[in-house]
């Protein structure tokens, strides 16, 4: 077996037979993979096999089938995170959907370090809503959807109100609107902000603010595109959306 030593966020775990368990980890190195744990509930990495748990990790990896854990350092879980429902619902959806994103054993550097970046945001107190909006936009890649909210498909302009095409994957300018009359007919603010959540850099996310209402439209038309393109129901998308109903008697 390989022995290998990366950084790896814990997407979930299961138990297996009386006292073992079988956890699911993100490693930064080598893509998900699935690690089998003796004796779990006693076992010194019981702390680090909890889900949204970070850590370095040092794993042996064989081709093919279970991986072992063999040692672990600087461990990491996201506290305010665990301390908030709202929170954690949002986190449990965007590890499922990076898991559902790509294959096993396939490494991806680049998104696990866009999961734990959007984790620590969240983390510290950014916009738990909007973080996951902008996950969820620039992940659609990892799905092989390419959507342009930039410009208008036919003729390229800019800085015009513009409006969805699922039959073109992008815009229409007002000019040639009438070549989809079945578009999204979606609010032109909320492909301004989609179109910038594609590009956003970490260092510009100190702050974010955007009003319920534009958060409630965002939120519609994204799941209109996933169903669309995409077309994977997720558990812990069901949450999120049933906790629309009643979250608000919690808070």
């Amino acid at each position: 077996m390989n022995r290998v030593e990366t950084r790896g966020l814990v997407l979930y775990n299961q138990p297996y037979r009386e006292s073992d368990m079988l956890v699911k980890i993100f490693t930064e190195q080598t893509g998900k993979r699935m690690f089998f744990v003796k004796n779990a509930r006693d076992s010194k990495l019981t702390p680090v096999i909890q889900p949204l748990t970070q850590s370095d990790f040092i794993l042996k990896l064989g081709q093919e089938g279970l991986g072992f854990i063999e040692d672990y350092r600087d461990s990491r879980s996201f506290t305010q995170i665990n301390q908030d429902i709202f929170k954690l619902a949002y986190a449990t959806y965007l590890v499922a959907l990076a898991d559902a994103a790509i294959q096993d054993n396939i490494p991806d550097p680049s998104l696990f370090a866009f999961l734990s970046k959007t984790l620590e945001l969240m983390d510290d107190g950014l916009d738990e809503e909007i973080l996951t909006n902008i996950f969820e936009v620039q992940v659609l890649s990892r799905f092989g959807v390419s959507l342009n909210f930039a410009e208008c498909v036919v003729c390229h302009r800019l800085a015009v109100p513009l409006d969805f095409s699922y039959k073109y994957m992008g815009c229409l300018c007002p000019e040639h609107q009438a070549q989809d009359f079945n578009r999204a007919q979606v609010d032109p603010n909320v492909i301004y902000l989609l179109n910038r959540f594609q590009a956003v850099s970490f260092e510009e996310l100190t702050t974010i603010s955007v009003k319920p209402d534009m958060k409630a439209k965002i939120r519609q038309f994204l799941d209109q595109l996933y169903e669309e393109y995409v077309g994977i129901h997720l558990k812990a998308k069901k949450f999120i959306d049933d906790m629309a109903d009643w979250g608000q008697l919690l808070k």
